[in-house]
């Protein structure tokens, strides 16, 4: 997979860092496989004690914390942590949802959180905003992704075909920026299902074949189609011939 056109890097021009710490191996390798699609180094860490070494080993530039570890909690990791780097952005993965799990990681000095089950570009974008608030990273191209005649800004979710505006729900939003980051490949139904909804969803394919119906009838509808379904395969977007 090549890195999408709007990489985030370090100021003298290599791959920012990033460390994954979860003790549930199978999301921490689907997060680990998101942030290296957006061009990124990832480093991964199973328990607090093993992440704390990795942040002085690897010096990340953002850290994805899940709260509950098998040795000690984030909050205990994230003060490790601080005390070696002290403007070190933290997102931090609860699978509570009490208000006073939240604020206690924010006061804690988690700069964000997410609450599983949550979807893999959502982790993305919040990371992404965590380095660009705290200027770890620079060197950022424009956000904007263009295949053909259509146009997505990735800041302000405008989307333009053939200059005219087309408004989107997140979801549907979220589904096109997929497509347009891989222009011309074909992406299946599990592939889609683990970018743009919950990296556990147990629903059927079909939610995948409803959305994409939404956003032909907003993309394609009076123009020459470029969403394109591949019998058996998946879905490809490429430029209207």
């Amino acid at each position: 997979m090549s890195a999408p056109p709007s990489t985030l890097t370090r100021p003298d021009g290599s791959p920012v860092r990033v460390l994954v710490v979860d003790d549930e191996a199978n999301l921490t390798e689907l997060l680990s496989m998101a942030l290296r699609y957006e061009g990124w180094e990832v480093h991964t860490a199973g328990t607090g004690t093993a992440a704390v070494r990795a942040a002085r080993d690897q010096s990340p530039d953002a850290v994805v914390l899940d709260m509950m570890l098998p040795d000690f909690d984030g909050m205990e990791v994230l003060r490790r942590m601080r005390a070696d780097s002290p403007n070190l952005p933290v997102l931090f993965l609860t699978a509570k949802d009490a208000v006073e799990d939240r604020v206690a990681g924010l006061t804690a000095g988690g700069d964000d959180y997410v609450t599983k089950p949550f979807s893999l570009e959502e982790v993305v974008a919040r990371v992404r905003a965590l380095m660009r608030r705290t200027a770890v990273a620079t060197g950022e191209q424009a956000s904007m992704l263009v295949v053909g005649d259509l146009t997505l800004d990735e800041d302000s979710h405008e989307v333009i075909r053939g200059g005219e505006e087309i408004a989107l729900t997140a979801t549907e939003f979220e589904l096109l920026r997929y497509l347009m980051r891989n222009p011309r490949r074909v992406l299946s139904k599990a592939q889609i299902l683990d970018r743009v909804w919950n990296y556990d969803f147990g629903g059927q394919a079909n939610v995948v074949e409803l959305y994409i119906s939404y956003l032909r009838k907003k993309i394609d509808v009076g123009r020459a189609p470029m969403i394109h379904t591949m019998r058996g395969a998946g879905y490809v977007l490429k430029p209207a011939e």
